[in-house]
């Protein structure tokens, strides 16, 4: 769970740290006896932790006295390959690494005290309950059937997210919901409710961040976005959160169970659930939330709609003039700078949107830097001086903002429109934007990046970025993310029903039953360009009012373990782009992928969360696709048992993207008979160990992407016949230790990304024949192997990325 063991959080790092003492401390002369000093305490520790391992993996000990050690560790293990690299004349390093050195033995010394202590402790206060936990755990797994799936690495659930960064008129409120949680016994649940854009969740981030909650509840706070979710689906996430065994629900009762079992868990010590922005149909979610409540546990609960059944009930009030002006201020960044701007037209502005702090973020970003004439522009065309009391009117009121984007940049407008294909309350990601928007607006990646980057200025959306280093555009963009506020998406949605032209459609919790306004003949037939269907796989015939022909970016959103493409795709004629999206914690099977076998202008496929065997053993030609993406998928053996050879299937593919497939264990030797491929990417399959010698094949390829593969142990040496190749990413490749003998032989090659490749000890000498290489992104260890070949490779530019990498804090601890 997410109070990890600490055995299980420890043993890992302790093994990977111990292993590389053992076959570092043979090969190097220059750290010998610092070397033989850690490898003697590690032997030392060894027992400890294979005892305090088994223990705690019974007890489920939270890791936290440990995790500093468990990091020390993590940096031990990167460390010690980096000393066997030293040479007699870098006395800088030599003095550098004999002082880490120095603190890795006094933290491991420390570490042995602790863990003394530790074992005892646990085993006095614990051993009486080992039995009935063991007997709990045996009959939780015979009664429910359960599948195991590590925790997605990007999407964070449970964890508390980053509010706004500028706040205002929060205390009191904060003060209040401090006195209600957490001073008064009687109250377990509260109701916090007021309009969409109010400041509910940042209220709520802003309570969890608070040193007092904090400190009551510690690192047991989980923050749920609830929305339109199911209750089966809120339930796994806790689960997926805690990073424990994900339940397969296949009813009420199943749902009730695995919460109630949650609840129990984790309610042994102080714990605030927060569940934010629920929706009416949650009542039962609500309701055992309620029953079983423990007298540890309190639940804090955002909502548009009261729930006078549950709990007590808080409405957050508008923000008064005062604070909504500062914020107006800080938005437009008018600061004392403000006097080309009217007072009266400010104040005009403010007391129109002042009911919700985020409308007031958004109108003043729009506003930020306009001449006089744009501000009085504004301001005129709000529907007088009332505060707004609705959605609707917020909404509308927002309509100016989007009307100002459009006469700026109406590429940029559109893509905001956009963003609401997408679920409410779902990270978007940035990949499947591009593709989209590839051939919607014939833009570049980077110019749809660029885009996002403006959406996020204007707060119209937040671009989150998971990529551990900071680098120039260099076409990877699987670890961006866009996030919307659900008043904004509210406000895209509502566009269609303004627009002449109808070039989107977007329809959610689809069953059998359509809208009205899509199935009545009177209307006129929508010619939309855009369609995207959030379904539970049961799809309608009867679409009269959509002239499907005419479509060409077909986004489909789900959350069922089996899904099939519906019938009418096959009358999408211009389809030139597919997005297929399992929102479930488990892959589904997709079938009826024959349908798309006669679609002649189909060029981009993506899928995320999909069993890729389910459609392998049905593979269809697609002559037209050129390129694919598979995100979070299962893949397995798929390739190896096509209905069709994939070479036949896909002749003209271009693009193959492969991102966090956390069951690839070896790439499949029938992808390299793609030789049309010219980008292939493999990043984040940590299970990743092997590409087959077959890669070779891929004779046009130019950008081999392997980063954070972190088990792959090499290249193959056929390799060396990707002649046009010229940009390979090894970044976080952490397990290479050696190149291909011919390495030299890519020829083309002109930009290498190795960063945290801290096994690799040397280049190979063919290296000297890489005369078109301009750029080598590397850090200083990395870096240095590079030194010998500078003289000789002219245009080599080195980038260095410098390592977050520091021991010497941990010493300051003890």
């Amino acid at each position: 769970m997410a109070d990890l063991v600490a055995g299980a959080a420890i043993g890992l790092p302790f093994t990977a740290l111990y292993e590389v003492i053992k076959e570092v401390v043979v090969k190097t002369t220059m750290f010998k006896p610092l070397l033989e000093d850690l490898e003697k305490k590690m032997d030392s520790l060894k027992p400890l932790i294979d005892e305090i391992d088994k223990y705690n993996k019974v007890l489920d000990r939270k890791e936290k006295e440990l995790r500093y050690f468990k990091m020390q560790m993590e940096n031990g293990a990167s460390l010690i390959p980096k000393c066997s690299k030293v040479r007699w004349w870098h006395i800088c390093k030599k003095y550098k690494y004999t002082n880490q050195l120095v603190g890795l033995e006094s933290s491991l010394q420390s570490l042995y005290n602790i863990l003394n202590v530790q074992a005892a402790r646990d085993v006095k206060e614990t051993l009486v309950e080992v039995k009935d936990i063991r007997a709990d755990v045996h009959r939780i797994a015979e009664n429910f059937g359960v599948h195991h799936q590590k925790t997605d690495p990007f999407h964070g659930w449970g964890a508390v997210p980053v509010g706004a960064p500028f706040t205002v008129g929060v205390d009191e409120p904060l003060r209040e919901l401090k006195i209600k949680l957490l001073k008064d016994e009687k109250v377990s649940m509260l109701v916090l409710t007021a309009l969409g854009g109010c400041g509910k969740t940042n209220l709520a981030i802003k309570f969890c961040e608070d040193y007092e909650v904090k400190d009551k509840f510690k690192d047991n706070i989980f923050f749920v976005t609830v929305s339109k979710k199911s209750d089966g689906l809120v339930v796994q996430e806790l689960y997926q959160c805690m990073g424990s065994q994900i339940p397969t629900l296949q009813s009420k009762v199943d749902v009730d169970k695995w919460l109630q079992k949650f609840l129990i868990g984790v309610g042994k010590n102080p714990v605030l659930f927060v569940l934010d922005d629920v929706w009416p149909g949650s009542e039962s979610l609500l309701q055992t939330f309620d029953d079983f409540r423990l007298p540890n546990s309190k639940i804090l609960v955002t909502s548009r709609f009261k729930f006078p059944r549950f709990g007590t009930q808080y409405c957050l009030e508008a923000l008064n003039v005062e604070d909504a002006m500062t914020l107006f201020r800080h938005s437009a960044s008018l600061g004392d700078q403000s006097s080309y701007v009217s007072e009266d037209i400010i104040r005009k502005i403010v007391e129109h949107f002042k009911e919700s702090p985020h409308a007031i973020t958004v109108v003043g970003r729009s506003l930020c830097g306009k001449s006089a004439e744009s501000w009085l522009k504004r301001a005129s065309a709000l529907k007088g001086a009332s505060i707004l009391n609705s959605e609707a009117a917020l909404i509308d009121g927002l309509q100016s903002s989007l009307d100002a984007l459009n006469e700026e940049d109406p590429i940029l407008k559109e893509c905001f429109l956009d963003l609401g294909s997408f679920p409410q309350d779902r990270r978007i990601p940035a990949a499947a934007l591009i593709d989209m928007w590839a051939e919607l607006y014939k833009l570049e990646d980077f110019e749809s990046i660029a885009n996002l980057h403006e959406l996020a200025t204007r707060s119209l959306a937040n671009l989150l970025i998971t990529r551990k280093e900071k680098m120039e555009a260099d076409g990877y963009y699987s670890e961006h993310f866009i996030t919307q506020h659900n008043l904004l998406r509210q406000l895209a949605i509502y566009q269609p029903n303004l627009d002449p032209n109808n070039r989107r459609r977007i329809i959610e919790k689809w069953g059998d039953n359509l809208p009205k306004r899509l199935t009545e003949q009177k209307h006129q037939p929508i010619k939309a360009r855009l369609l995207s269907i959030y379904s539970d796989g049961v799809f309608s015939t009867n679409l009269h009012n959509i002239e499907l022909s005419e479509i060409e970016v077909l986004v489909l959103n789900f959350n069922t373990q089996n899904y099939g493409l519906p019938e009418f795709v096959v009358t999408m004629d211009k389809l030139k782009v597919l997005i297929v999206t399992n929102h479930g914690f488990l892959p589904a099977e997709l079938c009826n992928i024959q349908l798309l076998g006669s679609l002649s202008n189909l060029k981009r496929v993506r899928l995320e969360r999909i069993s890729i065997s389910s459609i392998t053993k049905n593979l269809v030609q697609l002559k037209s696709l050129k390129k694919i993406s598979l995100f979070m998928c299962n893949i397995g053996h798929a390739f190896s048992n096509c209905s069709l050879q994939i070479s036949d299937a896909l002749p003209y593919l271009e693009e193959m993207n492969i991102d966090y497939c956390n069951d690839l264990v070896e790439l499949p030797a029938a992808l390299c008979a793609l030789v049309n491929l010219k980008k292939l990417s493999i990043t984040n399959s940590h299970k990743l160990s092997a590409l087959p010698e077959e890669i070779g094949k891929l004779v046009n390829l130019e950008v081999l992407r392997l980063r954070s593969c972190t088990d792959l142990a090499m290249l193959p040496g056929s390799s060396t016949n990707l002649k046009k190749l010229n940009f390979l990413d090894i970044a976080d490749c952490f397990s290479i230790k050696e190149l291909p003998e011919d390495f030299g032989g890519m020829s083309s090659l002109k930009k290498i990304n190795m960063r945290q490749c801290s096994r690799l000890r040397e280049l190979p000498l063919s290296v000297w024949d890489l005369e078109q290489l301009e750029e080598v992104v590397c850090d200083e260890d990395t870096g240095d192997l590079w030194e010998p070949f500078l003289p000789h490779l002219k245009n080599l530019r080195m980038k260095l990325v410098k390592e977050n990498f520091n021991l010497d804090w941990l010493q300051k601890l003890h």
